[in-house]
C-alpha cells in the first residue's frame, strides 16, 4: 500500500496568504489520505457525488457539496475517480493568517463563532450552496487583494448562514496525533479497498502490527466507534451512493456494498438511514 504524508504543509502562493486550488482531476498517483492540517478549510464540490469522511463522520453526498473543515480537524479528500464532479475548490487558512487578535474585533464575533463550529465539521444546505459555490468559484480569477477581500465577506456569510449541520457530535476528541493519523490512515484506507469482502478483526489488527484486542480498544478509543460499527457504517454509505445512481437493482447494490445477506442489508439500512433501500431510492428520484 502506498504511504501518503499524514500531515498536510500547505504553503499559499507568494504574495497571498490563502491557498486556493481548483481539484478537476482525480490523482491516482497521489490519491487522498487521512489527513490533517492546521489550516481551516472551505471546500465547494460542483457536482458529482461520493463519501464525505471528516472526522468521525461519514455520509453521502449527491451533486456537490459546501463543506467547511475546521483547524486540524483530519479528513479524507472528496475527488476521485468515482466523484464525477466538475471541480473541488479548497480554500486553505490559517485562523491567525491576519494576525492572533484579528478575529477578536466585535464585527467578526460570528465568524469567531463559525470558527469554533467548525472543528466539527459544517455542511451546508443545497440553498446556501447554490448561492455561495459561484463566489466561491470566482475567488479564482481574483488578485490576492480582492480575493483576501471576499474571502473574509465569504466567511461572514458563512457564519450567518442557519441551514447547516454539523457533521460530529460533541465531547469527541477529533484532533489526531501524526502518530495516530499514519496509522488510521492505514486502516481507512484498507477499509475503502477492501468492504465489499468480510474483514475480519485479525486481519486489520495484522496490518496495524496490533493484537485483536488492542486494535479494539484503540480504535473505540480513537473513533468512538467499534471497527465493526465502522465498516458497516461505510457500506451502508457506500450503497446509499449506488442507490443515488440508480443503474443497480437493490439486490446487487446489497452484494455491491460488502453485504452478504439480502434481509440483513435490508435491516441495517434502515437502522442507518431510517429508511428501506426502496424508499430511500423513491425518495431521492422524487427530490432530484
Amino acid at each position: 500500500m502506498k504511504k501518503n504524508p499524514q500531515f498536510e504543509a500547505i504553503a499559499p502562493a507568494p504574495g497571498s496568504s490563502l491557498y486556493i486550488e481548483n481539484l478537476r482531476d482525480f490523482n491516482a498517483a497521489n490519491p487522498s489520505s487521512w489527513h490533517y492540517h492546521p489550516e481551516m478549510e472551505i471546500v465547494y464540490i460542483n457536482g458529482g457525488s461520493g463519501k464525505r469522511h471528516i472526522g468521525n463522520h461519514i455520509s453521502y453526498y449527491n451533486d456537490g457539496d459546501l463543506i467547511f473543515i475546521g483547524a486540524s480537524l483530519p479528513h479524507f479528500g472528496f475527488t476521485n475517480h468515482l466523484t464525477n464532479n466538475k471541480s473541488e475548490i479548497v480554500i486553505q487558512a490559517r485562523e491567525d493568517f491576519l494576525g492572533p487578535e484579528f478575529f477578536e474585533a466585535a464585527e467578526f464575533a460570528a465568524v469567531k463563532q463559525l470558527l469554533i463550529r467548525s472543528k466539527q465539521g459544517i455542511v451546508y444546505s443545497e440553498k446556501i450552496k447554490s448561492r455561495l459555490g459561484p463566489k466561491i468559484e470566482a475567488l479564482l480569477e481574483m488578485n490576492p487583494f480582492d480575493r483576501l477581500i471576499n474571502f473574509l465577506a465569504l466567511l461572514n456569510e458563512l457564519a450567518l448562514a442557519k441551514d447547516y449541520t454539523l457533521l460530529n457530535a460533541d465531547h469527541i476528541i477529533l484532533e489526531t496525533k501524526p502518530q495516530d493519523a499514519a496509522r488510521l490512515d492505514v486502516i481507512y484506507n484498507f477499509v475503502s479497498q477492501s468492504f465489499t469482502r468480510p474483514i475480519s478483526l485479525t486481519e486489520m489488527a495484522d496490518k496495524v502490527s496490533m493484537t485483536p484486542q488492542a486494535f479494539s480498544r484503540y480504535f473505540k478509543n480513537k473513533t468512538g466507534k467499534t471497527f465493526v460499527q465502522f465498516v458497516t457504517e461505510y457500506r451502508v454509505i457506500h450503497a446509499c451512493k449506488l442507490l443515488a445512481e440508480g443503474s443497480l437493482s437493490i439486490t446487487d447494490v446489497c452484494f455491491e456494498s460488502g453485504f452478504n445477506n439480502f434481509s440483513h442489508f435490508n435491516k441495517t439500512f434502515k437502522n442507518q438511514t431510517g429508511k428501506s433501500p426502496s424508499h430511500y431510492r423513491n425518495e431521492l428520484r422524487q427530490i432530484l
